[in-house]
Formats: C-alpha cells, structure tokens, sequence
C-alpha cells in the first residue's frame, strides 16, 4: 500500500504552504525547499508530477491493502535533497530525521508519534525514481519555470549545449590491481558458497587473498624502482608477474571446483544461483586480465585500447582525455546538457562511447520535441562536421556552431553575422550551470550501474532546475520586500 501524499493534517502538523524561509539566506537547503513547495502549492504541477509518480513507481497496485509503504511525495523530496545537496545517504539519513524544516516539507509532525526512516529504507525507495520518470517531471518543472518568468507562449528560446565528464566511483586501473580486484572477489564468493554447503574448503580464504596482495604490492614497489642493473631488475618483475599469474590461476581452479561441486548438490537455487551468476561475472573479468597481462608483460604486446576494461565493478567506465590542463584523464561518463538563456536545463543525454558530435543533432531534436520554441542554439568547435552543420539549419533558426580550419567567404559571412555573434557570446553561460550541477553532487557519481549512473544524472538536472525555481522566487520576495519598504520611505519623507 503506497499512497502519494496524505493531504489530511494531523495534530501539530504544519501546512507546506505556511512554511516561511528566510529570503536572506545564502544556503542551498531554503533555496531547494522553496523551489519544492512551488511544485507542492502549484495545483496543476502538483497533480500532474504526483500522476507520473503514481503511474510509474506504483502502477496497478491496491491503495486500501498491504503493507504501507513510503509516500511517493517522500520520495521526491529525498531525492532532490539528496542530489541538489550533495548527499551521501548518511547525511540524507540524519537530515531527515533531525532537520525541522525537511520534516516539515515531508508533511511530518513530531508531537505525537515521529517517524524515524531507516537508512535501507531511504536507499530503496530513492532507487525507484527511474531516468525515463524524471525526465518526464523535468519537463513539467521547466514549463512552470517559464511561467515562473512570464515568458511568452510565442517568444523563441535560446539554447546552448555542452558535453562534460561525470566521473564514476572507481580507483586508477592498471592490470594488476583489476585483477586483484576480481579475485578478491571470487575468493570471497568461494567462501559464501562453501558456508550454504557448510564445508571448510574455504577457511583459508583470509589467506590466500594476502598471498595475492603481497605479490601484486611486490610488483607495484617494482615499477618505481631505477638505478643500475635494470635488466636485472626487469628479469625480477617479470618474475613476479609469472608468480602473481600462477597464484590467482589457482585460486580461480578452485572457485571453478566449488562452483561444480554446488551445482551438483541439491542446494544449487535462491541466493546460491545469484552467487554463481556473480562468479562467472567475475570470472571472465579475471581470464581476460590474466590475458592481458601476459600478453604486455610476456610477449611485449600493446593491448589495443578498445579491449581494456577501465574498473571490474563498473565496466562502463571510459577512459576520457579532453586536454585540460593539469587532467590528463577522466575515468567515467561524458554528459551532453542543453541549457536555455533562463538557465534551466531542457534536455540531457548520457553518452557511451560517442563524441559531441555524434550526439549534436539527436540532443536539439530531443530538446525540440520537449519544448517547440527551441529556435536558437550556440555550441563548441567539438560538436562540428559538414553533416550537423547542414541539418541543423533545418530544425533551428539560428545555429551558432563555429567551424574547424579556415573558413571560406560563406562561412566568414555566417559566423560575422549578429545574431552568430551574439549567440557566441553568450554561450560560455552554460559552463555557470555545468560548474553548478558539478557543484552539487554531479562531478563524480556514487550510485553502481549505469542504470544507477543514468538515475543519478538525470536526478541532478531535475533538483538544479528545482534549485533554480527556488532561487528565483526568493529574489522575488526580495524585491516586493525593497519595494515595500521603498514606499514606506516616502511615506515618511
């Protein structure tokens, strides 16, 4: 049983539309709350974000029977918090169990019986906000942001667009520690298999995972050394490399036998097939690294860059050279966001081995398709070719995409245009916004999977657009404030 929001007011509740922030705070916390009670006290936005909550997170499902579950309005609000603050789920955990204002926004009241959220609760239910979901409340809450402005029905919006690295929550891979990494993992799932059979096969495991260790340790201290007989020296480390190859090969036999031998036994379902489902996983991680080991170290090869694999845990890691000073790489996901002149973001697209200008054309259609008045765009030189250049003119009015190499006499003529030029100008605003949403919480992303890296991203761009909303009603409240006491000053006089 899961209802979205319980409207009834219990004794010592507070009402979310009577909650006051203080407009000259400086902090973020005011800033997302006020955007979210706009979203709450907006009675169409309202219904329509709680339809596509219902709709998506509990569809079908009988409202008067079960066991009641976490208020789908709770688990926005967590969410926004979490991403818009740069939270991990122990800070969202303590923030709202103690942060008066928080629990009042979640519609608590404490007078009588106050609810305390688990911290597994809060990690479960916040995973059930899926990209495609957010995507669609992202494009109800930039439409509310507009009318926020009073922007006009026909008045054309102008974008800009711009690719960024999001990196993922990984350590520096070379081949010995992915290796590692695998086994450390095998021998640990070697040892819960050997515990649902209750056999002591693997009382040992402590052990041998040292052994590992202390040979990779061996051949990293190895790589730093210099001095005379380096030939010597070489002859070492590949001898260790040999060693550290033999002790995990052993390891892996023996993960290999344990698997059968379960297989074999009548216990072989439930948890046991999650464990072998995750072995063979980390089994393949393991032989492909052994493999690449020997071929670098033994036969001198170079392992062509589309083979290597950059974490064991998070395979969809890409190793990204952008050339910026002082980041000679990034380890993790390049983001394409498009971003309108009132710094809400439109659209944003996760981009798995693609460059700017493979996703130039796909990110205005998308745009075009949320929001029709999208009829100016500015980009960087990376999201050029001959073919984005000619298609584009024919969904956008304006196109401010410069051009590689020297430009002929037509193009001089384009890019010297006002209009070019004034686009152009105003394009690097949109490093302001990526430089917010790394700000909060978007520079590294801590959640498992792509499926969990997408969530996050997308949970990003919608809390900022919520941030956005909240700041601009707070620089509102300032104004009428100044104004009134503008008035009250010649009153006076």
């Amino acid at each position: 049983m899961r209802t979205i929001h319980d409207s009834q007011l219990k004794l010592g509740q507070v009402d979310i539309s009577t909650l006051k922030f203080d407009p000259k705070s400086r902090d973020d916390i005011p800033q997302v709350l006020k955007g979210l009670q706009h979203l709450y006290c907006n009675k169409e936005l309202r219904k329509s974000i709680f339809k596509l909550l219902e709709e998506n997170i509990a569809p079908n499902k009988n409202k008067s029977t079960g066991r009641p579950g976490m208020n789908l309005w709770n688990i926005f609000v967590m969410g926004v918090l979490r991403l818009d603050l740069n939270w991990d789920y122990d800070r969202l955990h303590d923030q709202v169990n103690n942060h008066l204002q928080i629990r009042q926004m979640l519609g608590h009241s404490d007078l009588l019986e106050p609810l305390y959220y688990h911290p597994q609760t809060i990690k479960d239910n916040v995973c059930l906000l899926t990209p495609e979901l957010l995507e669609k409340i992202n494009i109800e809450i930039v439409n509310s942001g507009h009318q926020l402005l009073k922007k006009k029905e026909n008045e054309p919006l102008r974008g800009r667009c711009d690719s960024f690295v999001v990196e993922t929550n990984v350590h520096y891979p070379t081949d010995i520690t992915l290796l590692y990494d695998a086994m450390r993992k095998l021998l640990l799932v070697g040892k819960k298999i050997s515990a649902i059979q209750n056999h002591t096969n693997w009382r040992q495991h402590a052990y041998h995972q040292k052994k590992i260790k202390n040979k990779m340790r061996s051949i990293q201290k190895k790589n730093y050394t210099s001095g005379k007989d380096l030939e010597k020296k070489k002859q070492e480390k590949r001898q260790d490399y040999q060693e550290y190859i033999e002790r995990c090969k052993f390891s892996l036999e023996k993960v290999r036998a344990t698997l059968c031998e379960f297989e074999a036994s009548e216990g072989f379902y439930g948890k046991g097939e999650q464990l072998k489902k995750e072995a063979e996983q980390y089994i393949i991680h393991a032989e492909r690294q052994i493999l690449q080991i020997k071929q670098r170290v033994m036969e001198g090869k170079t392992i062509p860059h589309c083979e290597k694999v950059f974490s064991v845990f998070e395979p969809h890691t890409e190793w990204i050279v952008k050339g910026k000073a002082g980041v000679p790489q990034e380890l993790g996901l390049r983001v394409c966001v498009l971003e309108d002149s009132n710094q809400f973001f439109l659209h944003h697209l996760v981009m798995q081995k693609e460059t700017d200008k493979d996703v130039c054309l796909s990110m205005v259609k998308e745009a075009q398709r949320k929001f029709p008045s999208l009829k100016m765009c500015s980009f960087d030189k990376g999201f050029h070719s001959p073919e984005n250049q000619k298609e584009l003119k024919e969904y956008l009015d304006v196109v401010a995409l410069r051009r590689k190499g020297k430009l002929s006499e037509a193009s001089k003529a384009i890019e010297s245009s006002e209009e070019f030029k004034k686009a152009q100008a105003k394009h690097s605003a949109v490093e302001s916004g990526i430089n917010a949403l790394e700000v909060h919480g978007l520079d590294r992303c801590p959640d498992h999977g792509l499926e969990g890296f997408q969530r996050y991203v997308a949970l990003a761009i919608v809390a900022r657009n919520i941030q956005r909303i909240g700041a601009i009603l707070r620089n509102q409240e300032i104004k009428r404030e100044e104004r009134k006491k503008r008035k009250l000053f010649k009153k006076i006089a």
